[in-house]
């Protein structure tokens, strides 16, 4: 077994670490790129949405590098990436590729034990006991949230930042640096070592830079090639941003959703405005919207990709809570065919707005 996974952000450091310390072998397709998305266009329907394509283009990548085992997550929702799993698996059969899928599906809609069943296919590859094998997933799951932790206190300290684009340079360096462990004990020291690098990084205390909150569909948000790595052209711009949506929050979110106590402060901002769950995370959208603006976030912008149908609806009610609110919200929709160049103009014009807006409030003019 040689088993590959889409790429979801920074999901696969800790991916890497797990397979790494169970000693099971594994490819990891290169960061999604131009290459991906053109593969997964040429032999994905036309109409499907861009995570699935560059999903495809992520695996046909591995496949040439030995890959013969598929790791993905599922979903049983209304949206179409509870699907993904079965249609990927006969659109790849039909270019000829034999291959085993290992779908991680919450534990409510296939039950703990099936859930258990699908780990173990994976487990049953090392040679670890069964402490040794719990103890790497709980190295995996630290990781997950030290470098959450690490990216989320990168992108709110770039808008104080003395030192231009020092933020970023220590969280590209620290990616680059987690890749090159060997094993989970060692990414996890390296991971601590750039926290500590980031506390060190002199910042103006009495600035005050634009704050945007960053939501909206799950892959597109967290995956930065998808959205044209928007949170890094903020940045650049010197502006501090929040995604609530993390690996390390869907972690703690399935975990919880059985008992109902999954992130209570989301369903409770968003109970006004979108009660019921409509498939995706569109309730989680609408949500992570009212908190923002309750938070006293200059305002925020919503992405997701062409055709997804719950951010459909996010986007229909996003309007009602910008005009209730006094709150800008931009929406950004995309797709293999988007323009970089209008794209990051429209970033500019709705950063502009901010400013006029912040500048009316800080001075009374």
């Amino acid at each position: 077994m040689k088993i590959t996974f889409p790429h979801l952000g920074n999901t696969f450091l800790a991916a890497k670490a797990i397979f790494d310390g169970l000693g099971i072998d594994y490819v990891i397709p290169p960061l999604s790129n131009k290459d991906a998305l053109e593969i997964g266009s040429q032999y994905s329907p036309e109409e499907m949405c861009l995570p699935f394509k560059i999903m495809i283009g992520n695996y046909i990548q591995s496949i040439k590098n030995g890959a013969d085992t598929i790791l993905i997550v599922g979903s049983c929702g209304p949206c179409r990436f509870g699907e993904y799993c079965e249609l990927q698996m006969n659109l790849l059969k039909k270019l000829g590729y034999d291959l085993n899928f290992i779908v991680l599906d919450y534990p409510k809609d296939i039950g703990l034990k099936e859930l258990v069943r699908r780990i173990n296919i994976i487990a049953s590859e090392s040679k670890k006991s069964t402490v040794g094998k719990l103890k790497m997933a709980s190295f995996g799951l630290k990781i997950i949230n030290l470098m959450d932790d690490i990216e989320k206190k990168a992108k709110i300290l770039s808008g104080y930042e003395l030192q231009k684009g020092q933020c970023k340079g220590i969280l590209n360096e620290c990616r680059k640096r987690a890749f090159e462990t060997t094993s989970p004990e060692e990414m996890i020291c390296a991971l601590k070592n750039y926290m500590k690098k980031l506390d060190k990084v002199p910042i103006f205390k009495n600035k005050k830079p634009l704050k945007i909150a960053i939501i909206g569909e799950i892959y597109t948000i967290i995956e930065p090639f998808s959205n044209l790595f928007i949170e890094e052209k903020l940045m650049n711009y010197g502006v501090s941003t929040v995604r609530y949506i993390t690996p390390s929050w869907w972690v703690k979110d399935m975990a919880l959703s059985p008992l109902k106590l999954n992130s209570i402060n989301i369903r409770r901002a968003s109970k006004k405005y979108l009660p019921f769950y409509v498939g995706g995370h569109a309730r989680e959208c609408i949500g992570e919207a009212v908190l923002a603006s309750e938070k006293g976030f200059d305002g925020a912008i919503q992405i997701f990709p062409v055709g997804c149908m719950p951010e459909i609806v996010s986007k229909s009610i996003l309007p009602t809570i910008a005009k209730d609110k006094n709150f800008p919200i931009l929406t950004l929709i995309v797709d293999e065919m988007t323009g970089e160049a209008g794209y990051v103009t429209r970033i500019e014009a709705f950063l502009d707005l901010l400013e006029r807006r912040k500048n009316n409030v800080l001075y009374g003019s």
